[in-house]
């Protein structure tokens, strides 16, 4: 069989050169029509039969090559609000908007993915069935119904008759060569979260008129610090992050109300329970002081969670293809993936692509960038996946 990544390799231009067009011209989530243009062309040029605006703005397309299992490949395509800060090329072209986090790589390693696969089944080295290719927006957020584009694509049909799905993500942190993959939780689920505190405003000078909603907005804060230290084990994982917090109307009233807003993290369901619980018992400091207090919880992405078999199914082709050194063991995080809602359909693999340049650069950070001689690899890994599940599923 041809070797993929060697043919990879002889497309590094081609892939390079949609990626770099893609990171001139990001589009934030559910916005994402050029860049579902540029997927949508090129794969409809390859022979795929190619179904447009799914999940809003998605794409799906599909290479038929008999009965068979159908298989699900997957890239994100949404550009983060964030004004890029690096002096490239192929800078991004939006005021406030850039690739942050390397959808428009994913992109880029689909498409090139997409030409492996083709020209595997023109030389009759596909196995029999289906690969279908879901190009998703609005991985980063979701919208007025808290559905992000992993949901809109489902509630279209992307994943009807899928045996297995997989995806990759860059890796700006990691070692360039390697991809790195393991079985069970991956990436952690996330809730998000949005806090009134109410007091009572007076004059500043006059302090004892009034309810601070500051001082309580603190008292909350700090109780929430107790809930990861103190009400979940040590050997569990979890995040109680409030990460922005608004208030106040000038440095001589007290504050009659303050904001937070925030984020859960966890792995585990009774993780998820009582960091809800105790979030919910800070509030109730902010009453016991004489304030009143709201909360908005919304549910987000649940945890990644690999499944066992297409874990090993992925390991091994990697292997196959780029050899066992070339393989590492993912380390779980707790970023969040709504690639966890194809997975709750069916069975599917999450990896990394090392893609680490000589001084790495942090995801959802205006400086960020990547070593793109990776991308081949990305291709080249997708593509093995595809094949490899085509075999064994259908076997």
């Amino acid at each position: 069989m041809t070797s993929l990544l060697r043919h990879a390799e002889r497309l590094q231009d081609e892939i390079v050169e949609l990626r770099r067009d893609l990171h001139r011209h990001p589009e934030l989530s559910f916005r994402e029509v050029r860049t579902a243009d540029a997927a949508a062309a090129r794969v409809a040029a390859l022979g795929y039969e190619v179904r447009r605006g799914v999940g809003i703005t998605g794409v799906v397309a599909e290479l038929k090559n008999g009965e068979g299992p159908v298989v699900a490949l997957r890239a994100d395509m949404d550009a983060l609000p964030i004004q890029e800060a690096n002096d490239v090329p192929y800078r991004s072209t939006v005021p406030g908007v850039m690739h942050a986090c390397g959808h428009d790589a994913h992109v880029a390693c689909l498409v090139g993915a997409a030409r492996l696969l083709a020209d595997a089944r023109a030389r009759g080295e596909l196995p029999a069935g289906t690969v279908r290719l879901l190009f998703q927006p609005s991985e980063e957020c979701s919208d007025e119904e808290n559905k992000s584009g992993a949901a809109r694509m489902i509630e279209d049909g992307a994943m009807d008759g899928v045996a297995a799905i997989f995806a990759m993500h860059v890796g700006a942190h990691l070692p360039p060569h390697k991809v790195y993959v393991s079985p069970g939780p991956l990436m952690a689920g996330s809730d998000t979260f949005r806090a009134s505190i109410e007091g009572v405003s007076a004059h500043a000078g006059r302090p004892n008129e009034g309810i601070d909603a500051v001082v309580l907005a603190a008292h909350v804060i700090l109780a929430c610090q107790n809930a990861v230290a103190r009400r979940i084990s040590p050997l569990a994982s979890g995040v109680l992050t409030i990460g922005r917090i608004e208030g106040g109307v000038a440095e001589n009233v007290l504050a009659e109300r303050v904001t937070l807003a925030g984020t859960v993290r966890y792995f585990d369901a009774d993780v998820r329970e009582t960091l809800h619980s105790e979030l919910r018992r800070a509030l109730h400091v902010a009453e016991a002081l004489g304030g009143r207090s709201t909360l908005d919880l919304r549910p987000g992405y649940p945890p990644v969670v690999n499944d066992a078999r297409m874990t090993e199914l992925a390991a091994a082709a990697f292997a196959d293809e780029f050899g066992a050194a070339a393989v590492a063991d993912a380390e779980p995080m707790m970023g969040a993936e709504d690639f966890a809602l194809f997975q709750r359909e069916a069975p599917g693999c999450f990896f990394w692509l090392g893609a680490a340049l000589e001084e790495p650069r942090e995801h959802h950070r205006p400086n960020f960038d990547i070593e793109e001689r990776a991308l081949p690899r990305g291709a080249a890994a997708l593509a093995a996946c595809a094949i490899r599940a085509l075999a064994e599923i259908g076997s």
